[in-house]
């Protein structure tokens, strides 16, 4: 009987253990979805923006503006996300030169694949580090 009740004992506490790391009240439980996520961002870039802005970010001169150490891309981050959500259907200088195509809008993409793709970005090729949110993305996605 004495076995018994260590046994449910240890039960329970391991049980309240537990538990702890799965309940989303308790204190700095995230959300996964609301991780930055750069494998995803890496992969979504390939799939719905390496055609136009390269492997490298660098972009196709006069045609698609580079995102790599891009003054447009680091200078306003609600701007970018717009932009990935909406398209861009006007003339741009990006880094002193002058760009003239139009970028498809992309709001098919979820919330949480913007928020990669622009993190990735920012992440590489000499940008600022910017993180981008899911909370950003749904803000800017209202906004229009």
């Amino acid at each position: 009987m004495k076995k018994l009740t260590y046994f449910i004992a240890f039960l329970s506490l391991t049980a309240f253990f537990l538990s702890s790391f799965t309940n989303k009240e308790s204190k700095g439980y995230e959300d996964r979805a609301y991780f930055q996520d750069l494998t995803n961002g890496k992969l979504q870039y390939e799939r719905h923006c390496l055609m136009c802005h390269k492997q490298n970010g660098e972009g196709v001169a006069k045609s698609f503006p580079p995102l790599a150490k891009s003054d447009y891309l680091n200078a306003d981050s609600d701007r970018a996300i717009r932009i990935v959500l909406y398209g861009l259907y006007e003339p741009i200088v990006v880094n002193g030169k002058p760009y003239e195509n139009y970028m498809i809008p992309h709001k098919d993409l979820s919330d949480k694949d913007i928020a990669d793709i622009l993190t990735y970005v920012y992440e590489s090729w000499g940008n600022n580090k910017t993180k981008i949110t899911v909370d950003m993305v749904k803000k800017q996605r209202t906004k229009k």
